[in-house]
């Protein structure tokens, strides 16, 4: 319950101090800019929407420059071959988001001439699209009065409001007190400021009070739970898959690589072929070779398991053909097309075979 002595949240309040302290990010259009008539291009705010999704700002910036780069619009990256935008996404992880990425871009591009809808309904019919980021592009690209709420947003709404019902039972209570303040003017930058309040100041740990924009209204601060909020519900412990993974090299220096299915974890990206992810997983060496286990595993989490990659490598003679999988050769092989897991097997395996040469 909201203490009546304390001051009402006003996102006029939080707008100030966003005009003074907006995070400076390269899809953003400043406030100073945007009062200046300056208008965000809604295939910058749309493709950094789908980047940041479970993904920090500081590992989105570099990314989100080289696509910007390579494809400065959405009929550019409607255009590009879907090798290349999976091994520029490489890394990024949550690789379901860059096959819809390009699903979505040659929608727009086909059916909508180049130009993304301005209505919510309207991007929530396009693929990989969801309540959230219809929302955010809504706002950002265009102004209107969305709620839109993220992690930030709902720590924020935690804490100025005192909500202690845990996350993620908390949502919809978490989601009607963010309704409440969006203004009709200005829902654009105030869509932004709230992302920056919380990723700056209302911190997990150890949150900024003392120069917040909204200390006086703040009902966690005043009962001193300000730190403990947002609570949220235990998580039940991850489970471990194990998995086989095979790295050929031919003499040449070529690698035997696959593109996984498009459906399921790392669709449509290139890696070593390799056994079923389960508890007790079966040998499936993609050709026959003398191959010898490094002694050495590649972990890696996800979002809803731990892996452990038991990896094995071969030396391989001209004219060997695989039952699965094609030969890179040296010359087009990058690691960094590679997604992270992969990455790490190659890390390790590399070792191996230099110690190999060597001998």
């Amino acid at each position: 319950m909201r203490d009546a002595a304390l001051d009402v949240p006003k996102a006029a309040d939080l707008l100030a101090w966003y005009d003074r302290h907006a995070r400076d990010l390269p899809w953003r259009v400043s406030p100073g800019d945007r009062a200046a008539g300056v208008v965000p291009d809604p295939y910058r705010v749309w493709l950094s929407e789908v980047m940041l999704q479970q993904t920090t700002v500081a590992a989105v910036k570099s990314y989100f420059e080289r696509f910007t780069t390579l494809w400065p619009t959405v009929g550019d990256l409607a255009a590009a071959p879907d090798a290349q935008v999976m091994g520029e996404w490489a890394g990024l992880g949550y690789y379901a988001r860059a096959r819809n990425l390009l699903k979505c871009a040659r929608v727009v591009a086909k059916e909508h001439g180049g130009t993304f809808p301005t209505t919510r309904e309207g991007l929530l019919a396009l693929p990989g699209i969801g309540p959230y980021t219809a929302a955010a592009i809504s706002a950002i690209a265009y102004d209107a009065p969305e709620v839109v709420v993220d992690g930030n947003v709902e720590r924020v709404m935690a804490r100025v409001h005192d909500i202690r019902t845990p996350l993620p039972a908390a949502k919809p209570e978490l989601t009607e007190a963010a309704a409440h303040l969006t203004p009709d003017a200005r829902a654009g930058d105030y869509a932004q400021a709230v992302m920056d309040l919380g990723a700056t100041v209302c911190t997990p740990k150890s949150p900024a009070c003392g120069v917040c924009p909204w200390m006086g209204a703040c009902a966690a601060r005043a009962a001193g739970v300000q730190a403990e909020l947002p609570l949220k519900t235990p998580k039940k412990p991850k489970p471990t898959r194990l998995g086989i993974a095979y790295v050929a090299r031919r003499e040449d220096g070529a690698f035997l690589l696959e593109t996984r299915p498009e459906k399921g974890l790392l669709g449509g990206m290139l890696g070593w072929p390799g056994s079923a992810w389960n508890e007790a997983p079966e040998p499936a060496p993609p050709l026959d070779a003398d191959w010898q286990d490094i002694g050495e595993e590649a972990r890696h989490t996800f979002t809803h398991f731990h892996l452990r990659l038991t990896i094995r490598v071969a030396r391989v003679p001209q004219g060997v053909t695989p039952d699965r999988g094609d030969y890179l050769p040296k010359t087009a092989f990058r690691p960094s097309d590679l997604p992270t897991v992969m990455r790490k097997v190659f890390d390790l395996a590399q070792g191996a075979l230099a110690k190999g040469d060597a001998g």
